[in-house]
């Protein structure tokens, strides 16, 4: 909501009545940018800013994070960037790798670009890293989570150990026939078969 009413009063200020353009997309599209590292400079060399649509939204976005400095403030994706740009120094990063010798990382099928860069840079001294994730349940590609970052965990770190926790204690065995057969035909996954000793359950 803050994000909103910020772009809103951004809109306001720079005259831009353009109903299409609304604050929720516009805040969506800049967090989106953010999470792949793409700040103002970057965009500017990304975009053909001749395009009245892209010099819009880069005159947003610039406005937006002048605010937001301003204020002190972060939004969620300044949050994760910020982190990651603080990482990039050699002093912070070892002070912070030897302060967490021990990550787990749960969801971790829906982490984004920064998410993944941040994780990789704290592990990469004590290779102490366990996550607990499911690739058939990544729901979150919308707001930047990246399929690639469970896919490949095992060549990212090929010391890995997989343990699979296939047995499901809420679900009758329909229903999990049901979401097997369905799930079996994703193109990228990793293979798995969850099971039940419950009873068969009602027909669906």
């Amino acid at each position: 909501d803050d994000q909103k009413s910020i772009i809103t009063k951004i809109k306001k200020e720079l005259n831009i009545k353009n109903d299409e353009v609304s604050p929720a997309k516009i805040a969506n599209r800049i967090s989106k940018l953010k999470e792949q590292g793409i700040g103002i400079e970057e965009l500017e060399e990304q975009v053909d800013t001749r395009i009245y649509s892209n010099r819009i939204f880069r005159d947003i976005y610039k406005k937006y994070d002048e605010t937001l400095k301003v204020n002190n403030a972060m939004d969620f994706s300044d949050i994760l960037l910020n982190a990651k740009r603080l990482l990039e120094d050699p002093y912070a990063l070892e002070r912070v790798q030897n302060r967490y010798k021990y990550i787990v990382v749960d969801e971790y099928q829906d982490t984004n670009y920064l998410q993944y860069k941040l994780i990789h840079a704290l592990a990469e001294k004590s290779h102490n890293l366990c996550v607990v994730g499911d690739d058939d349940q990544c729901i979150y590609q919308w707001r930047g989570a990246d399929i690639r970052n469970i896919l490949d965990f095992e060549k990212d770190f090929p010391e890995t150990k997989v343990i699979k926790l296939e047995q499901n204690y809420r679900s009758d065995a329909n229903i999990l026939d049901l979401a097997n057969s369905v799930i079996a035909n994703n193109r990228n996954r990793k293979a798995k078969e969850l099971w039940t000793d419950r009873n068969e359950g009602s027909k669906i």
